[in-house]
């Protein structure tokens, strides 16, 4: 029976002059006999006609003698995408299938840029096929009669769920499925596409149910890598973080030129702007065949640059993660890496870009942004060979997510109370929520909970006579459809030429430093600031160039856990003068000098203690990541700050961290005191982190997503000091009076949870304490303190000022 249901398919295939792959296969097999799943395949290798393509054979062997004549069927499949940009390109090719095998049905997108009367259409007349974001999933379900909507429904895909699963929009889906499950009268199939990830039956249970009966389908493709590193000419044994980069833009252009197509990618939008503007001043000849894309450029600037890509029209594309995802074009012929991209996943994806095709190998070049990002690439290397890929872990118990679902749903047909709980609890990220802490939410949007009841504007959903939790305030129900999402970032401005024109969207924080006549550069132009008028920042073209650039919040990533591990490995076997890779091999020299001056930490964990003009450094050496060493330098402070009256200044980057004090910091002393010991390990982080500023950028976010704080009306967001300092006093009132605060308490453990890696900082202390801990006093800065100092300097030195003291400093330490 399925052989014949398959013949569809695979004659659109041959059509094509294609023979479908045995995953394919598999998926349209699996599919038909009525099971949900997950499918895990390389990019490029035809994911989306995996699912696709069955979704079509089912409706066709359902409707064996009309299933080519028009119908009105309703709402069939919602395909979930992460992009707005991957939507257009998935819709088009699904339609372009339809079409071509004679199926009339109807392939429609809906996300924040369709508009009212695409919207009002799609109401009245569903299309077959809804392609989607989370976000606006979420939206549909906050309409009146939504069940309606689902009434027919037969399948839901997530695309791409290894770029949701480990946030809190992947925590949307989850709501939002397991909720469209139990409102539909039909079956509901449930499958999920992911290119990378590691955990692969997690990931499937995540989605789609811990009981529910699921496959997991594996394309045995290897997608082969080619990774070439660029090196500098001259290594530089004292490096610093992101200087190197640009330098090597002399090697970068004839990579470029050997090539018809490139994408080059850059870790944030504000390299992006740089690498973009330096390859034009280089190669002005190319102006036209190079473009940019990322997140902050005009929709239209980037639609016209996919399109192009798509077209065969530009030589090279400057751009961020906005291009990392499957966004349909030719496939490139190579891809740059500018800077270490922090993980493999990441970099295996971005990889896969080039070769975008079944069977052809995948090209990129690596290019190091300072000479210890050769460690990265060299564990990059290895992982790649080893074919070794992060793990992916899903947040849980993430209140102000499921506060923000609660009301949504009020905001539409409304809720029961036992249904609703049944619902979340299928969900993997509430699975275990107690009776008790759902009865706080409840209370939390009925009336704000124990500490907001007094006031009116906390009190959003009623419950009617009928057990029904409702929104009935028009204005409760607007103020929350224009805030839902749970992307947090600051307020952003509007970048507008005073004639009219629309460049894109800035980050307030950066146009309030601005003076009128200040120069910036963005999208692709040199600017000058006249002033914010209507929520805009007003621009002119400037006629003189300038280095500076919008920095966006956000732009530094840390090492993942796999890559950490990756590069302990390498630097324990140069410790035994054993170089794993060629990069290794090329940054000998820097690690013999760490050797000669301190040591290189192998099975060792090593402390630096210097004295300088600035006063006593202490540097520590976990290489766990940025963000576990922010925590653990406060832990260190802390602890020592109980023993000792001593006030310390923190810096830290992906390899290690550093305590600076105006007065000596007697560490052997401290380590007898087990400075790393486990007991009251807890409790020592939850202080350190109250009295710091972690919690409370963090509850920042959780009261945006959960509606405490209200961001604004389009087009008149509030100020960014206005939103901190409302959280910031809704902070100070829970800590006060509301200690049991679920918000509170999920704002602590965010930060102790770092991300959802959970208990990487109890790991961390127990590695240290495996380890034999050795304290060196160099004399002089190493190469590997050395760019933890230069990261401090940076926040308080301009860029300019920043070069000068770093090339007096260098040279001092190479006398």
């Amino acid at each position: 029976m399925v052989d014949k249901d398959l013949r569809i398919g695979k004659d659109y295939f041959k059509s094509k002059g294609y023979q479908p792959f045995a995953f394919q296969t598999e998926t349209w097999e699996a599919y038909l006999m009525g099971k949900s799943g997950l499918l895990n395949a390389p990019t490029g290798s035809g994911k989306t006609f995996a699912l696709w393509i069955p979704i079509l054979l089912e409706y066709i062997r359902d409707n064996p003698d009309d299933w080519q004549k028009p119908k009105k069927n309703g709402l069939q499949i919602i395909w979930v995408t992460p992009l707005r940009a991957l939507a257009q390109d998935i819709q088009k090719a699904m339609q372009e299938v339809c079409l071509e095998i004679g199926l009339p049905w109807k392939v429609s997108v809906r996300n924040g840029d369709t508009d009212a009367k695409q919207k009002l259409s799609q109401k009245r007349n569903p299309p077959e096929c809804l392609v989607t974001t989370p976000e606006t999933l979420h939206i549909l379900l906050s309409q009146k009669e939504n069940q309606k909507l689902f009434e027919n429904l037969k399948c839901i895909v997530v695309d791409e769920w290894h770029e949701l699963m480990g946030n809190k929009r992947g925590v949307q889906v989850q709501l939002a499925v397991q909720y469209i499950k139990a409102s539909c009268p039909l079956p509901l199939k449930l499958w999920g596409i992911s290119a990378t990830i590691g955990n692969l039956e997690q990931a499937c249970e995540i989605l789609v149910g811990k009981n529910a009966p699921s496959e997991i389908i594996r394309a045995k493709i290897k997608k082969n890598i080619t990774m070439h590193t660029v090196y500098p000419d001259e290594l530089e044994k004292y490096p610093w973080s992101g200087h190197l980069g640009i330098k090597l833009l002399d090697k970068i252009i004839p990579i470029i030129e050997s090539r018809s197509s490139l994408l080059l990618f850059t870790n944030t939008r504000a390299q992006t702007e740089i690498w973009y503007q330096k390859i034009l001043e280089k190669r002005p000849d190319w102006a036209g065949w190079v473009a940019m894309h990322h997140g902050s450029l005009d929709p239209a600037v980037r639609a016209w640059v996919e399109n192009a890509l798509h077209d065969g029209r530009l030589k090279v594309v400057v751009c961020t993660s906005s291009l990392d995802l499957g966004v349909d074009f030719r496939p490139v012929d190579a891809v740059i890496q500018i800077g270490s991209p922090k993980g493999v996943a990441r970099f295996v994806q971005r990889a896969g870009r080039s070769g975008h095709r079944p069977g052809v190998p995948s090209e990129i070049y690596f290019v190091p942004t300072n000479s210890l990002e050769l460690m990265e690439a060299a564990a990059l290397r290895i992982a790649i060979q080893q074919e070794e890929m992060e793990n992916i872990h899903c947040p849980e118990n993430t209140y102000d997510v499921l506060i923000q679902f609660l009301i949504t749903l009020a905001v539409g047909e409304g809720f029961i109370f036992d249904q609703i709980l049944e619902v979340i609890r299928n969900t993997h990220s509430f699975q275990n929520i107690s009776k008790e802490n759902f009865d706080w939410v409840i209370a939390f949007v009925t009336h704000g909970g124990e500490s907001l009841s007094g006031y009116d504007e906390f009190s959003k959903v009623e419950i009617e006579e009928n057990g029904l939790y409702k929104v009935n305030n028009k204005k409760t129900a607007m103020r929350h459809r224009l805030s839902m999402g749970t992307i947090v970032s600051d307020p952003m401005l509007k970048v507008r030429f005073k004639t009219g024109g629309y460049l894109g969207m800035v980050e307030e924080n950066f146009v309030s430093k601005l003076k009128s006549g200040d120069r910036f550069f963005f999208a692709g132009r040199n600017l000058e600031f006249i002033k914010i008028k209507e929520m805009s920042a007003l621009v002119q073209l400037s006629k003189k160039k300038t280095v500076n650039v919008p920095r966006f919040m956000g732009g530094r990533i840390s090492l993942t856990s796999k890559l950490a591990f990756k590069i302990r490995e390498i630097l324990e076997a140069a410790s035994q003068n054993d170089f794993l890779t060629e990069e290794a091999e090329y940054i000998a020299p820097l690690l013999k000098l760490q050797e000669r001056l301190s040591m290189v930490p192998g099975r060792t964990f090593l402390i630096e203690k210097n004295n300088s003009k600035e006063g006593f450094h202490l540097f520590f050496y976990p290489f766990e990541g940025r963000v576990v060493h922010e925590i653990l330098g406060a832990l260190v402070a802390y602890r020592i700050s109980v023993s000792y009256p001593i006030s310390f200044s923190i810096a830290m980057n992906d390899y290690g961290f550093e305590l600076l004090s105006d007065i000596d910091i007697p560490i052997e002393e401290i380590l007898e005191q087990d400075l790393f010991s486990e007991k009251n390990l807890t409790e020592d982080i939850l202080t350190c982190i109250n009295e710091s500023e972690m919690a409370k950028r963090k509850f920042r976010d959780i009261a945006t997503i959960s509606g405490l704080v209200f961001q604004g009306f389009p087009g008149k967001p509030l100020k960014f000091k206005h939103l901190q300092s409302t959280s910031g006093i809704l902070y100070g009132v829970f800590q006060e009076y509301d200690s049991t605060n679920l918000l509170l308490e999920q704002a602590h453990r965010e930060v102790l949870d770092l991300q959802m890696e959970k208990d990487k900082i109890l790991e961390a202390i127990r590695k240290i304490n495996r380890q034999e801990i050795q304290v060196r006093f160099p004399g002089q800065f190493t190469p590997f303190s050395f760019p933890i100092m230069v990261d401090r300097l940076r926040a308080t030195l301009s860029s300019e000022t920043l070069e000068d003291r770093i090339v007096k400093m260098k040279a001092h330490l190479l006398e």
